[in-house]
């Protein structure tokens, strides 16, 4: 499992096996948060079947669906209220972790990171480094009502 830090608090991953939930908890996380719409793809658990195994490992369950397209900051909004809520680490996942870290530039606490540090956790997902930048720059000079 691919796990990466983010902040001290979030950590993004690839989309996690429902077997690899109890070592999600035993790692410590306290929280899951899926940003997968259900039915994306036919080989995913979908969120009812993560949920039942969050709560199996004692983990509290979030899903927070969005699309690469449709992200909007109401979605980024209620993703960061969920990490602050959240009494321990986060484990936030999509299909390839993406979605997530993208949801984090939008509205997260960037903890003081330089637009370098950012670029050097998104190639650690694999990201294309001008998707990021876009995204970066979209969360300094948001236009109201737009989508980010």
């Amino acid at each position: 499992m691919n796990i990466i830090a983010v902040t001290r608090k979030l950590w993004v991953v690839p989309q996690p096996g429902i077997e690899e939930f109890a070592e999600l908890s035993a790692r410590g996380f306290a929280t899951v948060i899926n940003n997968r719409p259900d039915g994306e793809d036919t080989w995913q658990p979908g969120s009812e079947a993560e949920e039942r195994a969050a709560k199996d490992a004692g983990l509290a369950y979030v899903h927070l669906p969005v699309t690469s397209t449709g992200m909007t900051a109401e979605d980024a909004r209620r993703f960061q209220e969920t990490i602050d809520a959240s009494p321990g680490p986060v484990i936030a996942h999509c299909r390839s972790g993406a979605r997530s870290f993208f949801l984090w530039i939008m509205n997260g606490d960037l903890e003081g990171k330089r637009d370098e540090e950012v670029l050097a956790l998104a190639d650690e997902l694999h990201l294309d480094p001008k998707a990021v930048a876009a995204k970066l720059a979209a969360r300094r000079h948001p236009s109201a009502g737009e989508n980010i």
